[in-house]
């Protein structure tokens, strides 16, 4: 049977999630115009990738239903680069063009807002359920 730890592990997953999520839209914004990294080449846009995990394989239907958010890693898109004809670059080639991130700044906007719309969903979880053990213990009094 879920308990209300489950309800608050499950919300946490998401927010830390969410987190991550976050943090790897920032990184992606703030190196769209790398053109040279530690490892060579221009800055390859990062994407986290999530899994769902059930909170009990063991238990009865409801907690085999219920799944937590685990991280299983962060990689690249593998979009190759946008050439840009600027010899005056010091990253460009022997033909001029200059290898650029392709970074969509507004597919980045649209995924912080929708980052943004799922850590306020997994926060209002963790309220709600706080009020509702709140309710139960005054009940109990």
């Amino acid at each position: 049977m879920s308990s209300i730890v489950d309800v608050f592990n499950i919300a946490a997953s998401g927010l830390a999630a969410e987190r991550l999520r976050l943090q790897t839209i920032a990184t992606n914004m703030a190196n769209a115009k790398t053109t040279r990294t530690a490892a060579g080449g221009p800055f390859q846009r990062q994407i986290p990738t999530f899994e769902a995990t059930p909170v009990d394989r063991f238990g009865d239907e409801l907690d085999r239903a219920t799944s937590r958010v685990v991280v299983t890693g962060i990689g690249s898109d593998g979009r190759p680069p946008i050439r840009v004809y600027d010899p005056s670059h010091p990253d460009a080639g022997a033909d001029g063009y200059v290898a650029y991130p392709d970074v969509d700044i507004m597919q980045e906007m649209v995924d912080l807002m929708s980052t943004n719309r799922a850590y306020e969903a997994n926060s209002s979880v963790v309220e709600a359920t706080r009020d509702m053990a709140l309710r139960a213990l005054d009940i109990g009094r």
